[in-house]
């Protein structure tokens, strides 16, 4: 199966999008509550609906940039938050995306690949930030890959994955996560060596 554009736009117009909790995931709100400098340069791909991306809007953050394959997943953004700035609503393919950020936020995006493209996640995470910035959020720990997304996942997967590429600054699982993925989710902080 391809997840391409047609695919997720279908999911939006069907109403299959059981990854949106509605509001930003906690363990992404806590961990941007605790962040001082609000002149980030910040990119959350796969942003969905974006309440991630509107939270940190509504908390200051100047320099948040989204980008989704799906136009309907955009528009939604921009229809529920209207001031925020259009440039920064990208449609496009993560993969060929150009840019350097401080911090890149995973919230579902990686669990929604096809498991073929991890390395690649990988890789393309490590050239989009900056020596220093930082790839935080969650990642699910289960190991379900069947035909469709989400793919899960291991704690053990994930570190063969990403130490050849960052400094995994913690790998543990969350303990705020909402009641349905309570013990299915890992929090993570893993740093682009300078």
């Amino acid at each position: 199966m391809i997840f391409d554009k047609d695919y997720w736009n279908l999911r939006y117009t069907e109403g299959k999008t059981g990854w949106d909790l509605g509001v930003p995931s906690p363990p992404l709100k806590e961990y941007v509550d605790q962040l001082k400098n609000k002149n980030l340069h910040i990119l959350i791909p796969g942003a969905g609906n974006g309440h991630e991306a509107i939270y940190l809007k509504k908390q200051g953050f100047h320099n948040v940039t989204v980008i989704d394959l799906s136009g309907i997943a955009l528009e939604n953004i921009a229809k529920k938050y209207p001031d925020f700035p259009e440039k920064r609503l990208l449609l496009g393919d993560f993969f060929n995306h150009m840019g350097t950020y401080d911090l890149i936020l995973e919230q579902t995006f990686f669990c929604a690949l096809d498991p073929g493209l991890r390395e690649d996640y990988a890789l393309k995470m490590k050239s989009l930030l900056k020596p220093g910035g930082k790839l935080a959020g969650v990642l699910f720990d289960f190991e379900k890959m069947g035909n469709e997304p989400p793919f899960g996942g291991s704690s053990s997967e994930y570190r063969r994955l990403f130490e050849t590429h960052f400094n995994i600054k913690t790998l543990q699982c969350c303990h705020n996560s909402v009641k349905p993925r309570k013990g299915n989710e890992l929090f993570f902080i893993f740093e682009n060596p300078q």
